[in-house]
């Protein structure tokens, strides 16, 4: 695959009007990063003939308007759009620190919310309210949106925590459902199916498609997590109903 210099990442046309940036490889923070920076930087210079901007793990998927990125040399429009993008990230603009924004994530850990929360917790070798302590402890990235819509994927996680997904999955996952899966934890924005561990979940609706912005994360964003107790869940469920 070529490759662009300027940034060292490494370019793959997909279909007609795709092109994809490839940063690395797997579940990497410093890779995630790289990936936001770049998207970051397209939507600050405001790069013509661009439709929009995928941001996933360790790679940036940049849908634009083909007609547009058409020469008259023969040469497929992702070769143009290429040469331009070599161009922006050769000589980026200064931009100011940006750490995303900070979104917090009220969640009601264990019991019916949480039917996983002692089985992360035996794993752990801790016990139920060291978890707690340490899921709240953290700072998280969304380094992508997927699976379903709204669904965040969350870096970040104490490596404590990690757990495999479980054997089963559950036909029915609650939503709101805050998960560990791996080395990552997310929160299923709809009642769907999901093999990840149930440890607590949140009354935010992370999914409103009647929301001018439905998506309540974004990739970029940070998250903090902030244990409540049964009653303030069922407050901020009739709130956001």
């Amino acid at each position: 695959m070529p490759t662009l210099a300027a940034s060292g990442c490494q370019i793959e046309p997909l279909g007609e009007d795709i092109l994809l940036l490839r940063f690395g490889a797997g579940i990497d923070r410093d890779t995630n990063a790289r990936v936001h920076a770049a998207a970051e930087l397209l939507r600050r210079v405001e790069m013509p003939g661009l439709i929009d901007l995928i941001p996933a793990y360790a790679t940036l998927a940049l849908h634009y308007d083909a007609p547009f990125w058409a020469g008259r040399d023969g040469e497929p429009p992702w070769r143009h759009l290429a040469g331009t993008l070599e161009a922006v990230f050769a000589t980026p603009p200064r931009l100011a620190a940006d750490e995303g924004r900070l979104v917090e994530i009220p969640v009601c850990y264990g019991g019916e919310s949480g039917p996983d929360l002692a089985a992360v917790a035996a794993h752990a070798a801790l016990d139920a309210d060291s978890v707690i302590a340490r899921h709240v402890g953290r700072d998280y990235r969304v380094a992508m949106l997927g699976f379903a819509a709204g669904f965040p994927y969350l870096l970040g996680l104490d490596p404590g925590l990690q757990m495999p997904r479980r054997a089963q999955p559950r036909l029915r996952v609650p939503a709101g459902s805050v998960a560990i899966g791996g080395a990552q934890t997310g929160i299923y924005p709809a009642q769907l199916p999901g093999g990840w561990h149930l440890i607590g979940r949140t009354p935010l609706r992370l999914f409103d498609p009647a929301r001018a912005q439905p998506s309540l994360l974004l990739p970029g964003d940070r998250v903090r997590f902030r244990a409540i107790e049964a009653d303030e869940f069922t407050l901020l469920a009739a709130a956001t109903a």
